[in-house]
């Protein structure tokens, strides 16, 4: 009698492809409720990622998302896993139920037979896990399980129920990370007593060194919650000290501002008094000229009237020239140099202007000999060295500002 021909479902959008690992996994439904998965490559590979995305997919367009289902893996073209696969393979068994019914694999490599062997040692009783060579020996199985033919479980032989035990423990311990549980020993008389007394010593290892790890990760924390809050504090004593800073900055601007309105003011009102008292003043030589009275009287007159003139020429200039750069470097210099007088200050100034010895004096109103003697003083008062020239000094100190 020839075998039924099972009905295939296909979709193709049933497949997940994984480039960097160099292959494509596809899947398909057979028989209703059996779910078929399998890789397409060139070469050998290595799992990677268990497609539960492409799995609920599948699930929710067939409508097995609430009933029972069953799932087979081709293990061809398969050399391995990876420790993500194992564990999205774990939480299949557990986290799947109750719809969960067996689970199949085919064509499995010597180099996957310990896996899928741990596999079956750690599923829960009720999971069937069917290992075989071939495709049709997974597919009568599963229908035999569906019929209720086959148990979910094969009753082994005394070591071979020690193996799956062993193969279990290490899973247990390894992909679930199920330490707190102590391993069973064997009987005494048993021959694996040993190696299971090994995996209890390896399972206390593996608890103390979580135990340091979850310290040394606490200490790491709790540093790094030191470093920010010292952070934070630095940080906010900071900005304090920036909002004080620009607090007093606008406050210095605002006073400079106020006082460069009030020195405009000035020297608008000293602007239009120079030009009226030059006016007044080439007035009076014209007058003098027109005097008969002794010629080198009327000489030593005019020289006079001419320098006041000229002395009121330079005073006009040096305020028309005067900037807002000028008005902070006296204020910065009055600052830096507290002890120089208000003459000095506008000596300072002159001297910055490129203003020579004479005009100087004859703006500040003292004689050459006078302003010598003043440039000595200030000399000491700006603290400069017996080489050292003010105007350097003075440019220099206008270069940083």
């Amino acid at each position: 009698m020839a075998e039924p021909i099972l009905k295939t479902i296909k979709n193709s959008h049933w497949e997940s492809v994984h480039p960097a690992a160099g292959y494509t996994k596809k899947v398909e439904v057979i028989d209703d409720n059996i779910v078929h998965t399998w890789i397409e490559s060139t070469e050998d590979v290595v799992l990677d990622f268990m497609d539960t995305e492409l799995l609920q997919a599948v699930l929710e367009d067939t409508g097995l998302g609430n009933r029972e289902f069953h799932v087979i893996f081709n293990l061809a073209n398969t050399k391995s896993i990876t420790y993500r696969y194992k564990q999205a393979i774990t939480n299949l068994f557990f986290n799947w139920s109750p719809f969960f019914g067996a689970i199949g694999f085919y064509n499995i490599a010597d180099s996957m037979r310990i896996i899928t062997e741990s596999f079956a040692a750690i599923a829960p009783e009720k999971l069937c896990i069917l290992q075989t060579e071939t495709y049709d020996e997974v597919i009568e199985k599963i229908i035999a399980f569906k019929s209720g033919t086959l148990p979910s479980r094969e009753n082994p032989d005394d070591e071979k129920k020690e193996e799956l035990r062993f193969l279990g423990t290490v899973a247990k311990l390894s992909w679930l990370g199920l330490l707190e549980e102590p391993v069973e020993l064997p009987s005494r008389g048993s021959r694996f007593r040993t190696v299971f007394k090994a995996l209890e010593a390896l399972r206390l290892d593996l608890v103390a060194k979580n135990i340091n790890c979850e310290k040394e990760l606490k200490e790491l924390n709790n540093n790094l919650q030191n470093r920010l809050t010292q952070m934070t504090i630095q940080m906010n004593a900071q900005t304090e000290l920036n909002k004080k800073s620009a607090t007093e900055f606008k406050s210095e601007i605002a006073d400079l501002k106020s006082r460069l309105a009030t020195q405009d003011m000035e020297l608008t009102r000293v602007s239009t008094a120079i030009a009226e008292k030059t006016t007044k003043l080439r007035n009076l030589l014209q007058q003098i000229h027109a005097l008969e009275i002794d010629s080198e009287v009327k000489n030593g007159i005019a020289d006079t009237c001419l320098g006041l003139i000229e002395t009121e020429t330079i005073e006009k200039r040096l305020n028309t020239e005067q900037t807002e750069g000028d008005s902070v470097f006296l204020s910065k210099l009055q600052k830096k140099h507290p002890n120089l007088n208000q003459r000095e200050l506008r000596i300072s100034l002159l001297v910055k202007m490129n203003y020579d010895t004479c005009d100087i004096a004859r703006s500040v109103g003292i004689s050459t000999r006078g302003m010598e003697s003043i440039r000595y003083r200030m000399h000491k008062k700006l603290g400069l060295g017996k080489h050292q020239s003010i105007k350097t000094y003075l440019s220099e100190l206008a270069v940083t500002f």
